[in-house]
This record gives structure tokens, C-alpha cells and sequence, in this order.
């Protein structure tokens, strides 16, 4: 009789060899693959819009990059998270990227990553050492996160609004 097998906690060496997932939006969590439907129409558009924004906007050498893994934590278990978009000094590796190259991470909020969104990465972001974490809302307000000692500071920005942080921008909140 076959026994199923037990489950373990995934390693990033374990989280590369599984390949890409075209199911839905996966991410790893301390090692448990989490799994959510695929972007809306409507949240893809947010992305689309705030990436040609930033693209638009970035001092030369640095890159906007939509949906990409980035490893938050590479000891077992690993986390390796997918922002809706980061900002990193462009380089010619692309092989893996690690939370320390990120310099600006986005996420928009969805129904089901609201808490994830708003706490767990906010956590696990600040303990990696991303400088600059957006989130923006449904309702189109944006939370910009910048790290200090301790934490993320936040500040909360209705409509368009410019920032000098992480470098000056303009952005417009209607896509």
C-alpha cells in the first residue's frame, strides 16, 4: 500500500527545480507555495500604467521589472516573493534576483492579498532590506513605505502626488 508522502518545507534549491507555474500567481512562503488566482483585467492595468510612469521617470542604470521572483530569504525555508513590479540598478544577470538588488518594490492590492500585501510582505521586505515598498489600494490611494531604523515609515498619498523618494517622481494614480 502507498503512503502518501509527507509534505516538507521547501529549499530554493526545491523552489527552482519545480519550473514556472502558469496555474496562477505563485509565490514561495517560508518555504509553502502559495497560490492565487491571476491578475484582473483591471489590477493589470495598475500595474502597466505605474510601470510606464516609473520607466518614464528612473535616473539612468536602473530598470522597472514587472512580476518577477525575487528572493526575500534564501535559507531554508526559503521565501521568494513576486511583486507586481520592482526598480533595481539594471544589470546584465539575470539568473536570479535577490531582495538586496530591489530598490523599489510595488504591490497592488487585490481582494485576496490584503493582509498579505499590507503585513506580511511589509514584514518580510523591511527584514530583507528593501528601501522604498508601495502599496497601492483599491481605492487608488498609494502607501508609500520607506525603511528606517526599526521599520517602514509610512506615508499615505491620495491621488496623484509627487515624491523625492526613492528618486523624484510624479505619479498619477489614474491609469
Amino acid at each position: 500500500m502507498a503512503h502518501p508522502t509527507r509534505p516538507h518545507l521547501l529549499s530554493l534549491r526545491d523552489w527552482w527545480a519545480l519550473g514556472e507555474d502558469q496555474g496562477g500567481h505563485v509565490e514561495l512562503q517560508e518555504g509553502v507555495r502559495v497560490v492565487a488566482p491571476r491578475p484582473s483585467p483591471a489590477h493589470a492595468r495598475t500595474v502597466l500604467g505605474l510601470a510606464r510612469q516609473l520607466a518614464d521617470q528612473l535616473p539612468d542604470g536602473v530598470e522597472v521589472l514587472v512580476e518577477v521572483d525575487v528572493v526575500v530569504d534564501p535559507s531554508t525555508p526559503a521565501t521568494v516573493r513576486v511583486p507586481d513590479l520592482i526598480c533595481r540598478l539594471a544589470t546584465d544577470d539575470d539568473s536570479m534576483i535577490t531582495a538586496d538588488q530591489v530598490i523599489l518594490a510595488v504591490e497592488v492590492v487585490s481582494p485576496g492579498s490584503r493582509r498579505t500585501d499590507r503585513v506580511t510582505k511589509s514584514s518580510e521586505y523591511a527584514d530583507a532590506g528593501i528601501p522604498h515598498y508601495w502599496i497601492v489600494h483599491e481605492d487608488r490611494t498609494v502607501t508609500t513605505l520607506r525603511l528606517m531604523a526599526g521599520g517602514y515609515e509610512a506615508s499615505v498619498h491620495v491621488g496623484d502626488f509627487a515624491t523625492q523618494l526613492p528618486w523624484p517622481l510624479r505619479i498619477t494614480t489614474s491609469y
